[in-house]
């Protein structure tokens, strides 16, 4: 898979009356590493527990990447069609994901067949994620329904029919295993109980919901649809808080780091901006192409971010032992293509070619039999990559003392150990 990392480094600006803390904190990231992947990155979910790593959706598979590889230390690959929704459970044991075929697939993430495959929806299920008890999971389907399945047994729990569109977002409690947000393209944001069956918060979007996301307290809730982004507060029953404006396009994905709870929000505008406490941008991630789906690690460590060109772009955040190595490092010398520039020119027909003799080196044992030191050319023969790589020097350089007289010179006054390497490579 081609991946390529600039090496730009951009000096950071010093604090003043328009950079604070925050936005120094978030330019404090390396330049992107850009992994293509095989179609648009739909989904990007990391490990809860370290090493942190990531299962990235795009195509018909899901790779799960290491915190600082560019190549999938694992891949799942058994989707007859496209893969949406590849969700971690809370060990980091087991991986999530629906199709566009409507099927739903468990996967160990030490083996690569599906352990479980739940059958149920009509249509495609782009959202699936584990209830936070980890022995059930929920699913949301453009067949309009939202359905809980049993992971042991594979059975279909309940089947929630409220949303009149596609359900294109989903987001479980960690708190109560019963509680989970849908988003639907219905312009509705739901909060349903397993308990009772049905919801028990609705809040009206008044654009198609492509995400909720809700906060550790669980006090307020996220949803992303349009060029809006709302925050709720479910403790006042869903009341409106804040509502934010900031993309010029449709807002498709959001997340919160783990330093602040700061909120992150990704835009088919190329965007990707950082929020503080009071909800006003303090940073801003450029990308190359429409943004589909973003992620933070737990530490804050790694942004990872997934684009409709299937170009995968990951920032990992600079140390302070980083830049001290930066700033300590020696000017560099030339780099590898001075040396091998027009190597591989051709000349044309009607060209003059000027050939310049290239010059032949002495190797060291012949450098000391240009100088008669005999022992000294013997030695260097006998050297242990020498006779074991090119044994056949050695014995040139034997025969080439015997040839001129002087190989009882070079074999005299040695020890038993110099006598014991000549003999085993004679023996051999």
């Amino acid at each position: 898979m081609a991946s390529f990392k600039p090496t730009k480094v951009q000096s950071l600006p010093k604090l003043g009356e328009n950079v604070t803390e925050d936005t120094l904190y978030w330019k404090n990231y390396k330049s992107p590493v850009q992994i293509k992947e095989f179609g648009a990155v739909t989904k990007i979910d990391f490990s809860p527990l370290p090493p942190h790593n990531y299962a990235v959706t795009a195509s018909t598979r899901i790779h799960v990447y290491g915190l600082h590889s560019q190549e999938p230390i694992r891949s799942f690959t058994r989707f007859r069609d496209t893969a949406y929704g590849g969700s971690f459970r809370g060990d980091g044991k087991l991986l999530v994901a629906g199709s566009e075929e409507g099927l739903i697939r468990l996967f160990d993430i030490s083996g690569r067949v599906a352990l479980r495959q739940f059958t149920g929806h009509s249509k495609a299920v782009h959202m699936t994620s584990f209830l936070s008890d980890g022995f059930r999971v929920v699913s949301g389907s453009d067949d309009l329904t939202c359905r809980v399945w049993d992971v042991p047994s594979a059975v279909e729990l309940s089947s929630i029919t409220e949303h009149t569109d596609y359900i294109r977002a989903l987001a479980p409690s960690k708190l109560n295993p019963d509680l989970f947000v849908t988003g639907s393209y219905d312009h509705t944001v739901k909060v349903f109980d397993m308990r009772s069956g049905s919801s028990v918060m609705t809040m009206q979007h008044s654009h198609p919901v492509e995400c909720v996301l809700l906060y550790p307290s669980e006090a307020l809730l996220v949803s992303t649809g349009g060029r809006y982004v709302k925050i709720w507060d479910l403790l006042k029953g869903g009341q409106e808080l804040v509502s934010l404006k900031n993309h010029h396009k449709t807002v498709t994905c959001a997340c919160l780091s783990s330093v602040g709870n700061k909120l992150l929000t990704g835009s088919l505008d190329r965007h990707v901006k950082v929020y503080n406490s009071s909800y006003k941008v303090v940073h801003n991630f450029d990308c190359d192409a429409s943004i589909l789906s973003m992620a933070v690690a737990p530490d804050d460590e790694v942004v990872a971010v997934g684009m409709t060109n299937g170009v995968l772009s990951v920032r990992h955040r600079k140390h302070k032992k980083d830049k001290e190595t930066l700033t300590s490092r020696r000017r560099r010398g030339p780099s590898y293509r001075v040396f091998v520039k027009g190597k591989n020119f051709v000349p044309r027909q009607d060209d003059f070619l000027v050939c310049k003799p290239v010059k032949q080196y002495l190797q060291k044992y012949d450098k000391q039999l240009k100088s008669f030191e005999v022992s000294k050319a013997l030695d260097t023969a006998l050297q242990t990559w020498t006779r074991t790589s090119k044994p056949e020097v050695t014995v040139a350089v034997i025969i080439e003392l015997n040839r001129r007289g002087t190989l009882k010179n070079a074999l005299a006054g040695r020890n038993e150990e110099s006598l014991t390497k000549i003999l085993n490579f004679l023996l051999k």
